[in-house]
């Protein structure tokens, strides 16, 4: 079994937009962020960005995850520590 999941892009059928309430813009911003770390078009994106992009973007990604993350957390569920990959995957 895969380590990593992106099922909640597949899955919801709910209002995609921002500024409608709370609800719909976390539901938003996890559908964007899972469709943005496609594989295809990250491989595709990434290149194109600047390197003062590419550093802004790591920059805000890790800002958050040290604001809201515990370091157990962070090691678990960014890093998965400890969670095996199948080799049949």
């Amino acid at each position: 079994m895969a380590r990593h999941q992106h099922t909640f892009v597949d899955a919801y059928d709910g209002m995609v937009g921002f500024g409608f309430s709370r609800e719909v813009d976390e539901k938003s911003l996890i559908f964007y962020l899972q469709k943005f770390s496609d594989d295809d078009l990250i491989t595709a994106l990434v290149p194109r960005l600047s390197d003062a992009e590419i550093t802004q973007l790591f920059e805000l990604l890790s800002h958050l995850m040290r604001k809201y993350l515990s370091d157990d957390e962070y090691h678990h569920l960014f890093l998965k520590d400890g969670q095996e990959e199948d080799p049949g995957d």
